[in-house]
């Protein structure tokens, strides 16, 4: 299980979904919604773990948390 999170989100507020979108830029297809910030912060972590764990199971490479990125 992963549970050391370190990559960046992108947290925005999606009129036509009508609640919190958090894209995370580095795990292509990550992404999670929430009625808060809150939520959409916790719902997208655990997409996260999901992500990698999906990855290293399918054997694919799992991108190093860069930091900050410049996308926005």
């Amino acid at each position: 299980m992963v549970d050391d999170i370190r990559y960046e989100i992108i947290l925005f507020w999606s009129k036509e979904d009508q609640a919190f979108i958090a894209e995370v830029p580095e795990l292509s297809g990550c992404a999670a919604d929430g009625a808060t910030y809150q939520e959409a912060v916790a719902n997208v972590e655990v997409v996260i773990r999901e992500w990698i764990e999906t990855a290293q199971e399918l054997g694919r490479p799992i991108p190093v948390p860069r930091g900050r990125l410049l996308f926005a």
